[in-house]
């Protein structure tokens, strides 16, 4: 079965207190949204993602993700925006079989939950986690118990919540008005909805004391000590027929090319893999592969900034970065400063954390023959 999730962040809510809205927050070391996210883009049900956002968030989002999952624009209301990132998904070439919609809130989301709500399309129209009410329900006002509630029957809704596509993009087309949640949508249009066993650890960040709560289960599981990860790349072209070589994203002049499929940049090659290799994500060749048309002649800096994307959407940042070129010509301090910007710019750091070096190698070997260019990366990738 084809899945996608919609991980919806549209939202305003400032109980939490802070500057920024509550997704937007940090929670051990990178914003909440970052964990919900990355719980969805790493789990192996999960196909594709929709991260749907305000529009004012644009710049913010862009920095978290500079690629990867599809940013939808959201609407006024929660339906509207669940709504907008399904219309997206229902105009894709080939649409999903289901999907799953989560509150971007609740970053501790986890990979056996998702598994549960996933497993129980296969028999139901719609499924949702919940974990039944144990406490003695009350009514009050003024300051006083004014009645109690049976709890039986009764139980604390979560997201994910797992819809069989074609039904709920069907409801939500004619659901009028606001909804607390998708169920409610489904329910509406006469979807049965199925329960599954919800986890106690999957809050939805509301108030100030649920970010310490949050940071505080994460402490308890192993998950919020910073993790270290180091990758490595290498890369060579041969020289060709051209007028011009592309370096690290910079076009410089010179009275031969590089061959390739793509721009042939060793030293963005290079870089890329580096990334890949942090992640335990294979290669360009992986996520890329030389024999689609559709990457002849792209520019590397695409093949960059994914890997870039997909270190931030599995909760990485960049720590610093650094390429070696090895050639003997073109010469290439004069481009240096081009090249370190260019790179911060593909994966959204600053070019204080971008180091490029060159050297020639004294006449040896093939670069020293000047029969090709050679690239060395390093990359180090830290979290939270």
């Amino acid at each position: 079965m084809d899945i996608a999730a919609v991980i919806v962040a549209a939202g305003r809510g400032l109980r939490a207190g802070g500057p920024v809205a509550k997704q937007w927050q940090t929670l051990a070391g990178r914003p909440v949204l970052a964990h919900a996210l990355a719980a969805f883009a790493s789990h192996p049900a999960v196909a594709r993602t929709v991260v749907v956002i305000a529009a004012e968030d644009r710049e913010r989002a862009r920095a978290l993700l500079p690629a990867g999952p599809l940013v939808v624009a959201g609407g006024a209301t929660r339906a509207a925006s669940v709504r907008a990132a399904l219309e997206v998904l229902a105009a894709a070439a080939r649409p999903p079989d289901a999907v799953l919609v989560h509150d971007g809130a609740r970053p501790l989301v986890g990979a056996a939950l998702i598994a549960r709500v996933a497993a129980a399309l296969r028999d139901a129209p719609a499924a949702a986690p919940a974990v039944a009410v144990t406490d003695a329900l009350w009514q009050g006002a003024g300051g006083r118990v004014t009645g109690t509630l049976a709890r039986e029957g009764l139980f604390r809704a979560q997201t994910p919540q797992g819809f069989r596509f074609a039904p709920i993009l069907a409801a939500h087309r004619t659901h009028a008005g606001p909804a607390d949640d998708d169920v409610a949508v489904a329910r509406a249009a006469g979807l049965d909805v199925a329960i599954v066993e919800g986890e106690e650890d999957n809050l939805k960040i509301t108030g100030p004391g649920d970010l310490a709560r949050a940071a505080a289960i994460l402490v308890a599981r192993g998950e919020g000590a910073m993790e270290v990860r180091t990758g490595t790349g290498f890369d060579v072209h041969r020289f060709g027929p051209g007028d011009s070589v592309t370096l690290c994203g910079v076009a410089i002049p010179f009275a031969k090319g590089l061959e390739g499929h793509s721009d042939a940049d060793a030293g963005l090659h290079a870089l890329a893999d580096a990334i890949y290799g942090a992640l335990a994500e294979g290669d360009i060749g992986h996520h890329f592969p030389p024999t689609d048309p559709a990457w002849k002649g792209a520019a590397s800096s695409r093949f960059l900034a994914h890997a870039g994307g997909l270190a931030r959407a599995r909760g990485f940042r960049i720590a610093n970065v650094d390429v070696t070129l090895l050639c003997e010509r073109p010469r290439i301090a004069p481009h240096a400063a081009a090249m370190r910007a260019a790179i911060a710019a593909a994966l959204g750091i600053e070019v204080g954390r971008v180091g490029l070096k060159a050297t020639t190698t004294e006449g040896l070997g093939f670069t020293g023959r000047e029969e090709g260019i050679a690239a060395m990366a390093a990359a180090t990738l830290v979290a939270p």
